[in-house]
């Protein structure tokens, strides 16, 4: 029969400073945009921050995971993006085709 020994070590940890799961840092904003969901059917929503790839939105009405929706932003019309996940009145959407470096410097000044 094996007998198990402890090992004592000290080591020191610092938190990593990353992206997470993130592509690119996102910015926090405040804009006033719409969400469609193919046709007409468009409502008011508010894009609460922003990268390249992707936004947290805070919306009127709920939305559901993997919708595919067209989101109309300011100084840059209208962009496609599926829902990655949802949350009451709450979702984060991926873009796409990702911002341009540009356009997301045209929203974010």
């Amino acid at each position: 029969m094996l007998q198990a020994r402890s090992v004592q070590f000290a080591a020191e940890v610092e938190p990593a400073e990353g992206l997470g799961r993130r592509r690119s840092p996102r910015k926090p904003v405040s804009l006033d945009a719409k969400v469609g969901r193919g046709g007409l059917d468009r409502a008011l929503c508010r894009v609460v921050d922003l990268s390249p790839h992707g936004a947290r939105l805070q919306t009127y009405s709920a939305l559901r995971n993997g919708t595919m929706i067209w989101l109309t932003l300011p100084k840059v019309g209208y962009c496609a993006a599926s829902v990655v996940w949802a949350d009451d009145f709450a979702a984060g959407v991926e873009f796409r085709d990702p911002l341009s470096e540009e356009d997301f410097n045209a929203i974010t000044a």
